[in-house]
């Protein structure tokens, strides 16, 4: 997959970031090209992340600012493949849905959490001062 790490913009600093999926073993090149040429500055690739299934999983990171004349693309080799595989970035591209779901499901358990928070706070400080009423009278 390959994708930028937030909407891009022409003219705005952004990181492009390919992530290489399912391969075993982990012996795995992975390289970036602008406009057919190699690029190595400003480029990071991590270590290999395992998956339960024994396969593994790795990324790389481009800086790059968006611009309509340039192309780029990772590529990566492995064993497995008869030749290397390459994935154009196209600013056109579909990009991943956002987090939306998971930020909603955040929220709202945040909001009950405080709302738990305040009515066990208010309901302790209605117990002491019944409490305190209760002792002040004595008892009849």
């Amino acid at each position: 997959m390959l994708y930028p790490e937030k909407a891009a913009e022409m003219g705005e600093p952004n990181i492009l970031i390919c992530m290489a999926d399912n391969f075993s073993p982990p012996v795995l090149k992975m390289a970036w090209f602008k406009n057919g040429q190699r690029v190595t500055e400003g480029v990071q690739t991590t270590d290999y992340y395992p998956k339960k299934d024994h396969a593994f999983r790795r990324f790389s990171y481009l800086p790059f600012i968006p611009n309509m004349d340039d192309d780029y693309m990772c590529q990566v080799e492995h064993w497995g493949l008869t030749e290397p595989l390459g994935k154009i970035w196209d600013d056109n591209m579909p990009e991943p849905l956002p987090e939306t779901v998971e930020n909603v499901v955040c929220a709202v358990g945040l909001a009950f959490g405080l709302v738990g928070i305040v009515t066990g706070t208010i309901l302790m400080i209605k117990s002491r001062k019944m409490g305190e009423a209760n002792y002040r009278r004595g008892r009849l």
